[in-house]
């Protein structure tokens, strides 16, 4: 399957997964909810170990399992299971917006990339954009605290931007549902103990509507969401699948008009093309980041300027462990 139909495969289902988390978590206690679906994700992946075990430990590993792991799912659900409680699901779609850009500049630092101009002026609109939506957007029913929601949601967004970055090294040994049942192994483990200080349902206020969001976020959103887009991250660049991410709140804004009902206003219109310019802007860097092609001998460049500083963010095989 093409990488870039995974991508979108997978954004679609990470744009919905925003619409099921209201759904879930507002009959559950947003750490119930996780946990299950952490268990869900658990159980199908131990349905499928003829897949899982397929893997090459490298020495070294063990930094970048721990790291992803602790990432995503952990501190990312449950900065997102919380910003859900207090935003609405169309403006955590658009927060998601800045992870490109995260990405990007997470790339700077841990792995030494050229970033350019573009991503700089990118990241400024695209955070702008966000804090102007969040200081525009009333109080609502369904964001009942839009300030602490979209922190809590651009907190997950880091979280997201260093699992891509963890990914992309691991990718080429380890099959995608090997890192998605460690995922679902450390997410079972992180939140469980969480079980102890909430509330459990009784028996007669289960919610069948709740209880089937979050089988399809322990499924389809992260077995199968999670799936395409690792598949997909060994096949193309970090910055070219953060890229995708752009669609998410196309189809989270979609999804919440037809299923949520929700209506955004005109200023929270205007600050959502703020965040999309400020991406579309940052997306020039996917013009200047290219790798230079080969001539026919395979030895040098076409143009015999150093253009070594403008390659793209490196295969798993030349990332530093």
């Amino acid at each position: 399957m093409p990488a870039s139909l995974c991508l979108i495969i997978a954004t679609f289902l990470w744009g919905s997964s925003f619409i099921a988390l209201k759904y879930a978590i507002a009959v559950y206690d947003p750490a119930l909810v996780i946990f299950l679906r952490m268990l869900t994700t658990l159980v199908l992946s131990l349905c499928l170990w003829r897949y899982v075990i397929r893997f090459e430990y490298l020495k070294g590993d063990w930094k970048y399992l721990l790291g992803m792991s602790l990432a995503e799912p952990c501190l990312y659900f449950l900065f997102e299971g919380h910003a859900m409680e207090y935003t609405s699901a169309s403006q955590a779609g658009v927060i998601v917006s800045c992870l490109p850009i995260i990405v990007a500049l997470m790339a700077f630092f841990m792995l030494k990339e050229y970033i350019s101009k573009a991503i700089v002026i990118g990241f400024t609109l695209c955070i702008g954009g966000s804090i102007l939506l969040t200081l525009l957007s009333p109080n609502t029913d369904q964001a009942p605290n839009p300030l602490l929601g979209n922190f809590l949601e651009l907190m997950a967004m880091v979280c997201a931007a260093f699992y891509t970055i963890s990914i992309k090294h691991l990718a080429n040994r380890y099959s995608p549902l090997t890192l998605i049942a460690l995922q679902g192994i450390s997410g079972s483990v992180f939140f469980a103990p969480f079980l102890f200080f909430i509330d459990l349902p009784s028996e007669n206020q289960h919610d069948l509507t709740a209880l089937m969001s979050i089988l399809y976020l322990g499924s389809f959103v992260t077995l199968g969401g999670y799936g395409m887009y690792n598949y997909a991250i060994g096949k193309v660049s970090v910055l070219t699948a953060a890229a995708y991410s752009n669609l998410i709140p196309i189809f989270t804004l979609i999804l919440s008009a037809i299923i949520l009902g929700e209506v955004l206003d005109f200023w929270q219109w205007v600050s959502i093309f703020v965040v999309f310019a400020g991406v579309m802007i940052s997306q020039r860097h996917q013009e200047l980041v290219v790798d230079i092609p080969l001539n026919e001998a395979g030895d040098d460049p076409i143009n015999s300027a150093d253009t070594s500083h403008l390659k793209s963010v490196p295969d798993a095989s030349e990332s530093k462990g």
